[in-house]
């Protein structure tokens, strides 16, 4: 029987995959939005080994990139950015 809802992956560490291959994805655009609209120059941002940091960077560089379309219901598709 399989579980109910979208894959967990443990294994895939760009933004683009995950959400094409409707993965779960927790929502941290929002959070990625107000950083980069803070207007600071530099961010340090620190995290533990295995904690998300190829995934961040994924995430931002599709927001630089101007892939909107994987962004569809996530809270940064609300904002213009």
């Amino acid at each position: 029987m399989k579980p109910l809802g979208r894959d967990i992956s443990l294994s895939i560490q760009t933004f683009q995959t995950l959400i094409e291959d409707q993965r779960t994805y927790v929502d941290k655009t929002g959070h990625l939005h107000h950083l980069i609209q803070s207007g600071l120059r530099a961010v340090f941002l620190s995290r533990p080994r295995r904690f998300g940091k190829s995934l961040t960077v994924s995430t931002l560089d599709a927001i630089f990139s101007g892939k909107k379309h994987l962004f569809q219901g996530l809270a940064i598709d609300k904002s213009a950015y």
